[in-house]
């Protein structure tokens, strides 16, 4: 039941709805407290000093080599895809395909590359979406072949 007021209940059966109402708030407010870590337990919880917060300061002290990890992700994804976007442009240079299609590769690697400096630099979530935007030039141009 909804435990509306304005419900066309008849009394008796609001009555049981408030009294069941009740209770359930008791539980639920209950719930969601020790669920957020604030309920009758103190401060942390039924974990004690060492339960969700504790975990949480061990995910702090892995947070410079996440960093880490993206930054030189960043700059290896950027190389290698500049030097595979450089390649097949000087390839594409070579044989009889139109002018766009090694042009295409060449901006492609030139984003790849940006995203290399940007990877370098900590701006990881930007190299991401640059090397993402030079992979899609570089398959536009290919798609003109």
């Amino acid at each position: 039941m909804s435990g509306r007021a304005d419900s066309d209940l008849s009394p008796d059966t609001r009555a049981d709805d408030a009294d069941d109402a009740g209770h359930g708030d008791d539980v639920g407010h209950g719930d969601d407290a020790e669920g957020a870590g604030h309920g009758e337990h103190g401060e942390h919880g039924e974990h004690g000093e060492h339960g969700e917060h504790g975990e949480h300061d061990e995910h702090d002290d892995d947070t410079p080599h996440r960093a880490r990890r993206a930054r030189w992700a960043a700059v290896g994804a950027g190389a290698v895809l500049t030097l595979a976007g450089a390649a097949a442009a000087l390839l594409r240079l070579t044989g009889s395909v139109p002018a766009l299609v090694p042009a295409a590769y060449a901006c492609g690697a030139g984003a790849c590359a940006l995203a290399a400096v940007l990877g370098s630099r900590g701006r990881t979530r930007r190299a991401l979406w640059l090397l993402i935007a030079g992979l899609m030039v570089m398959a536009l141009g290919d798609q003109f072949d």
